[in-house]
């Protein structure tokens, strides 16, 4: 593991060294308001009419500051759960490869950086274009697919002195690259969402919420 979190520490490392400049000039972007719907005068009544597709209704007792908490939630989710299983996969190929083959110190480095190059050229653009609030959901997913803190993958590929100046960098934007995922405390809502997409019930609750299904998130095949 201890060679392969590279991946991990590259997206941790991008991310935070530049969400402060990107969050700084941007908001978030969420769909925009649907447009006034229709109508039409009979008999000197206007009705209002809209075509609507079909979507599941999900119960929940949510309200106020707690839905568009978790509104956000879910248009932020979207966003970043497609890198976490990219990591998830690239982790285990990439162990996979080391293990198999008997490298010497020399090789073993020239393949980590060749990968972290092609990482690089693939993914940097995408985590620029992260928002702080995304970029902190991206660390809590990456931990609950590897099992592993971002400041712990920093360290153990990099040092702790490296670990140390990311989680600096980290505190100032109120994240925390120690903290683990919490699936059954506050990160109990991340986790119902994780269970949706795994029975492919996510786009349904997006739906719900948007009233249009998520962007597919472009990533290169040998990434899928």
């Amino acid at each position: 593991m201890r060679r392969a979190s590279f991946i991990l520490s590259f997206i941790a490392a991008v991310f935070i060294a530049t969400a402060g400049e990107a969050h700084a000039q941007r908001k978030e972007r969420m769909p925009e308001p649907k447009p006034f719907l229709g109508y039409e005068v009979v008999d000197g009544d206007t009705l209002f009419f809209d075509v609507l597709n079909p979507s599941r209704v999900y119960a929940g007792r949510m309200k106020g500051k707690e839905w568009r908490k978790f509104y956000r939630l879910v248009w932020n989710f979207s966003k970043t759960y497609p890198y976490a299983l990219v990591a998830r996969k690239l982790v285990s190929e990439v162990d996979s490869t080391i293990e198999g083959n008997d490298l010497s110190r020399r090789q073993k480095e020239k393949y980590v950086n060749n990968v972290q190059k092609e990482l690089f050229d693939a993914f940097e653009e995408p985590m620029r274009s992260m928002t702080v609030s995304q970029g902190q959901l991206l660390m809590k997913l990456i931990d609950r697919e590897v099992g592993k803190s971002s400041y712990s993958i920093i360290k153990d590929y990099k040092n702790g002195i490296a670990a140390g100046f990311w989680q600096g960098i980290a505190k100032i934007f109120g994240s925390d690259l120690k903290k683990h995922y919490d699936p059954d405390g506050d990160d109990s809502n991340v986790e119902d969402l994780v269970r949706k997409w795994e029975n492919g019930e996510f786009q349904d609750l997006y739906f719900s919420i948007f009233g249009e299904y998520p962007k597919r998130i472009e990533l290169p095949s040998k990434y899928i």
